[in-house]
């Protein structure tokens, strides 16, 4: 790919980057191409036309395996499709709808980071909701709809009554002396800081996005927040097996 050694002139900052990360250099620079049909082998080849090699002769194997890394995952990621008709039959490919909506790099660095967040690893409450929310890009609905599920669970397991939410009531729930959900064989101290896990998440993620619009900036904070609704879920989901067990 005759643009790579301009685009990564350092072999060794090349030969470094992840196949996902590589793969979003060579997304853009094909796009910048005037011809919208590209072949893979092609790409490798031209690395070496005409002996216009910027790299070390010696790294140029290294380069090529990272070059066909990189567009492979391109290719399982669904950005490249085949091209039509005998061309596509003999390898040449064209980018797909969703590789030509990136904005930029920082937009495609999301959509790596979108792929973190399989659904199957999510709790079945936000398991549709919430993964749906965030997959269109919705990251901050998908926080709200994630924390308020939790509050919901704890609502319910605790047996609140509906009027009941926020902080106090996570607290109430979890209560280290008399919360219906503290788990009376666990150490005070593990009491407690469950208690303030559960408060500290519903008061910092779900409660200031109930009164204002709170930006989420990345996909990246979104997983992260998510997940942990996800755990706190699993959560309330053990101390209510718990209780049915004791009973």
């Amino acid at each position: 790919m005759i643009e790579l050694p301009t685009a990564i002139p350092d072999v060794d900052v090349l030969l470094a980057l992840e196949p996902e990360e590589l793969a979003a250099k060579v997304l853009f620079l094909l796009r910048k191409r005037h011809e919208n049909k590209f072949n893979f082998g092609n790409l490798r080849l031209e690395l070496g036309i005409g002996g216009q090699i910027s790299y070390p002769r010696e790294r140029l194997h290294e380069v090529d395996l990272a070059l066909a890394e990189a567009l492979a995952w391109i290719e399982a990621q669904g950005l490249v499709v085949p091209d039509e008709g005998v061309n596509g039959q003999n390898g040449w490919r064209r980018l797909s709808r969703r590789a030509q909506r990136f904005q930029d790099e920082a937009a495609f660095t999301d959509y790596r980071i979108a792929r973190l967040l399989p659904k199957e690893l999510l709790h079945p409450a936000i398991a549709t909701t919430v993964w749906l929310a965030f997959m269109r890009g919705a990251y901050a609905t998908a926080v709200f709809e994630a924390m308020r599920a939790v509050e919901i669970a704890v609502r319910d397991a605790a047996g609140f009554p509906q009027g009941e939410h926020g902080v106090p009531m996570i607290r109430r729930a979890f209560n280290p002396k008399s919360g219906p959900l503290t788990d009376p064989t666990a150490d005070e101290g593990e009491r407690e800081a469950l208690a303030a896990l559960f408060a500290g998440a519903i008061g910092s993620y779900k409660n200031p996005h109930s009164h204002r619009d709170v930006p989420i900036d990345t996909a990246r904070e979104a997983v992260e927040i998510i997940l942990i609704a996800s755990h706190l879920l699993g959560i309330v989901d053990a101390r209510v097996a718990a209780m049915v067990a004791e009973h």
